[in-house]
């Protein structure tokens, strides 16, 4: 790997604020030879993923693991490192009307399921288990959607229709306009209510069985900046892995301090005290191709990719 120069370089980057990105976010952590330009999406990193899918308008960029397979098959100029900045079990993430008729997720069949768009990654993981797990034939599921892909350019299957403006989840699925909706929440009244019953004893049980922690967004480079400057990935890996360390001894020292904090401890309990943000190819292979499988399945991606076409060779040696 080229060493990197003693000139800092300076790129402008749009990543969440997490506990794990706080040392690097802060400048405790700091990538040599590199000036993170931190731009400012507001409160949701998600709002910044269609920017950069259609205007590259980061340099750095995190992006939720679908849509840069998606952006990978419009052959969009930017390519992930091996790094997981957010990562989810997504049991509990789908919810139905009692009056819907549902009882199980065979149920679904025939319904209409809302989801904020098709190509969002919590849903891929979601569909992935219900056609895996309960024999739910996607194909004969209504996807009511109200926002548009982050990639452009891609089009949603015949059976995904979109709400129209101004609707959202919880109020359709109060409504009775959908039978069921991923991404809604926590039930919060009694007629909603858990799909997967008990879903953080069935995503324990699925990591056991399949030993997936399901991946959701990860971090990306302009490949510009990779051609010019190869030693980049590495240096911006090494120190968003540091500051996750930091983060990960402080929940093993002090435990959970809020909800992002509950909820990696939850996963690593899940994982049986484990790092609930592992980074590199070999500690997310099983659930980068199972994503992979799970989209191509779904009618996101044309073919279903090789890791080495997601992630390129040369970056595999990061640890």
């Amino acid at each position: 790997m080229t060493t990197a120069p003693t000139k800092t370089l300076t790129y402008r980057t749009a990543l969440g604020s997490y506990g794990h990105t706080e040392a690097l976010k802060s400048g405790a952590v700091s990538p040599r030879g590199i000036k993170l330009d931190w731009v400012d999406v507001g409160p949701d990193i998600i709002k910044g993923f269609p920017h950069m899918c259609r205007e590259l308008a980061y340099d750095i960029s995190e992006l939720a693991i679908t849509t840069y397979l998606t952006a990978r098959a419009y052959q969009k100029p930017f390519t992930m490192i091996p790094v997981v900045v957010a990562r989810n079990f997504h049991h509990g993430a789908i919810t139905f009307h009692a009056k819907s008729g549902i009882t199980k997720p065979k149920d679904l069949e025939g319904k209409r399921v809302g989801v904020r768009s098709y190509t969002v990654t919590a849903g891929v993981w979601n569909r992935g288990i219900l056609a895996s797990e309960y024999g739910v034939d996607l194909d004969k599921v209504t996807w009511v959607t109200y926002e548009e892909p982050h990639v452009q350019e891609y089009v949603s299957p015949p059976n995904v229709v979109r709400a129209p403006e101004g609707k959202s989840l919880v109020g359709m699925l109060q409504a009775g306009e959908v039978d069921a909706a991923i991404g809604a929440g926590a039930p919060s009244t009694p007629d909603l209510r858990y799909l997967i019953e008990n879903p953080n004893d069935a995503a324990a049980d699925w990591y056991r069985r399949t030993g997936i922690y399901p991946v959701n967004h990860t971090v990306v480079i302009q490949d510009k900046i990779l051609q010019a400057e190869q030693w980049v990935a590495e240096e911006l890996f090494n120190a968003l892995r540091a500051s996750k360390d930091l983060y990960v001894q402080r929940l093993r020292t002090n435990g959970a301090a809020n909800a992002e904090d509950e909820n990696r401890v939850r996963g690593m309990t899940i994982l049986g005290g484990a790092d609930p943000l592992p980074y590199g190819v070999e500690a997310n292979r099983k659930g980068l191709e199972t994503l992979i499988r799970f989209a191509h399945e779904q009618h996101i991606l044309p073919r279903r990719f090789s890791i080495d076409e997601v992630i390129p060779t040369w970056m595999h040696g990061f640890q």
